[in-house]
């Protein structure tokens, strides 16, 4: 449920509800072509989905970086950085800082790999486990929320959404 009624160009925003008003684009565009609606849920889930996770990450005073780290190798124990960099879709630079914090302060370790002693494995330590399980709890619960309101069959309809709005992925 929204928390608070506001106004966004277009629409009247109450609580539980978004009531559309009359989409006009002062361009002159074909505004059917536009689905701003669906752009703006998207828009204040995101909002929303980050913000508790970004409440626990401040006190460690990390972000949103270090969520997705600690995210993927919490998930794939033993990924190199050079897979993290992949999933990520971040240059080594952007990584480095982050994966330093992480390492710095317990999250995650770093092995040498056993075959090519350049290769670099990265694992959660049991706080970065927690950290994890922390940050994505609250996700998770406001998930199951949503998805039980959309009713039956909503899952497999949301994970094949979100997997076609992915750049890699072929519809």
């Amino acid at each position: 449920m929204f928390r608070t009624a506001f106004r966004l160009k277009g629409y009247d925003r109450v609580v539980g509800q978004i009531r559309d008003k009359s989409i006009s684009d002062s361009a002159g565009e074909d505004v059917d072509t536009i689905d701003l609606e669906i752009i703006e849920l998207l828009f204040f889930a995101y909002r929303d989905f980050t913000g508790d996770p970004d409440a626990i990450l401040e006190k460690s005073g990390f972000g949103r970086a270090h969520h997705r780290v600690v995210h993927f190798v919490n998930r794939e124990p033993g990924m190199t950085v050079a897979d993290l960099l992949e999933t990520l879709k971040i240059t080594k630079q952007s990584l480095a800082r982050v994966l330093k914090q992480l390492i710095d302060s317990g999250y995650i370790r770093q092995v040498t790999g056993p075959e090519d002693r350049r290769q670099r494995m990265l694992y959660t330590t049991p706080d970065g486990q927690a950290l994890a399980r922390a940050l994505a709890e609250p996700q998770s619960r406001r998930i199951a929320d949503a998805l039980a309101k959309a009713g039956p069959g909503a899952r497999e309809t949301v994970k094949r959404f979100l997997a076609n709005m992915m750049n890699d992925v072929a519809g």
